[in-house]
């Protein structure tokens, strides 16, 4: 069985519908991710990694963990803050803006709160998930802890997945992004980009500037997404451009890139070939974009997602 470890934030997400009324679920990209994975891979052993309390909307997001089939092992509930909460308003084109209250959530603590022993049970892990939202949630004072963290599993022979995730107001600078986001690329074995994340932080637009910048750190498998056009994948010095089909009726692109980065990393990790697991992980997302919230129903997504 493939373990893999996933860490970041899970926020309570609040979504206006019809007539005014607010929907509540949660979401957060590194949960999405590892839900997405769970459902597409449910064989395989998935455990969110985050800070919760002892408040009652950390005790429903615990049971949101569990009712996911997630591994809830590295899920602490020592601090004494709550979860975040985001506010989702999506436009006639499907596409979102937030508004956001997580300045004080518990997952910024979540350093510490992992110890030695709980490092010694991920070094076992055939792949562990992290981002740019994980990096810019995490405090900064606790920041070298993670580095430190992450270090001791790649010597251990642990994979790691980044996905920049560039979201300019979580960082006091793009200088600040940077500088993690350089930490990362150097310890990163999959990288998860969209273009999006170039253009914004470095001005980079094109793919020949994306793989000249790339190039100088130790990147085994570079995975780009092209929004919704295409997908550019290097593995080693093989480039492969794979079409993306258009999707008609898209309603909220709210988890697009989370679920396609889950059901990627999950069909990677149970020997499919870069080409399929692209195909399958653009299916995921073209059924997630046609649902509201983060996370789609899963008996539809699975149905879906398995049809020829």
């Amino acid at each position: 069985m493939q373990k893999v470890v996933l860490i970041g934030e899970c926020m309570l997400e609040l979504r206006e519908g019809k007539n005014g009324v607010m929907h509540q679920s949660f979401a957060g990209d590194a949960y999405n991710t590892a839900v997405y994975q769970k459902r597409a891979f449910p064989e395989q052993d998935v455990s969110f990694m985050s800070a919760l309390g002892s408040d009652v909307v950390s005790d429903k997001l615990f049971k949101h963990c569990e009712q996911a089939s997630l591994n809830n092992q590295y899920l602490t509930r020592k601090s004494e803050q709550n979860p975040g909460v985001y506010l989702v308003q999506t436009d006639e084109h499907g596409e979102r803006s937030f508004l956001y209250w997580r300045e004080n959530s518990a997952a910024r603590q979540i350093m510490r709160y992992i110890d030695n022993d709980m490092i010694e049970t991920m070094l076992d892990s055939d792949l562990v998930f992290f981002s740019g939202i994980s990096l810019a949630v995490i405090h900064s004072d606790d920041r070298p802890a993670f580095w430190a963290m992450l270090k001791r599993l790649k010597e251990s022979g642990v994979k790691l997945a980044f996905d920049p995730n560039y979201r300019p107001r979580l960082w006091a600078s793009p200088e600040e992004a940077q500088q993690q986001f350089h930490y990362a690329y150097q310890l990163t074995d999959i990288l998860l980009p969209g273009i999006d994340d170039f253009a914004q932080l470095y001005d980079l637009t094109q793919l020949s500037e994306i793989l000249e910048f790339c190039q100088p750190y130790d990147i085994h498998e570079l995975v780009i997404k092209n929004g919704a056009n295409s997908v550019y994948c290097q593995l080693g010095s093989n480039l492969i451009h794979l079409p993306i089909a258009p999707v008609k009726n898209v309603l909220d692109t709210t988890s697009a890139g989370d679920s396609f980065n889950g059901v990627y990393l999950g069909a990677r990790l149970a020997g499919k070939e870069i080409e399929h697991a692209v195909s399958l992980a653009s299916k995921a997302a073209a059924i997630v974009i046609q649902y509201p919230g983060a996370i789609t129903p899963e008996s539809d997504f699975i149905e879906r997602l398995n049809q020829p």
